[in-house]
């Protein structure tokens, strides 16, 4: 008869956690490039705006 160890609950839970960190933060690293743009035409706005008034 063959037994097939499974793993435990705490482990299936840690690993489940660093996966979704891992996942978590390449979609923000891929977001900040995405908006890296944006955020620099925003802030030349506000200091053409600043330096108008």
């Amino acid at each position: 008869m063959k037994t097939t160890k499974t793993p435990s609950a705490s482990k299936l839970v840690a690993r489940f956690d660093t996966e979704l960190k891992n996942i978590l933060m390449e979609d923000l690293k891929n977001f900040r490039a995405k908006n890296k743009v944006m955020n620099i035409n925003t802030q030349t706005a506000m200091a053409q705006t600043r330096s108008a008034a």
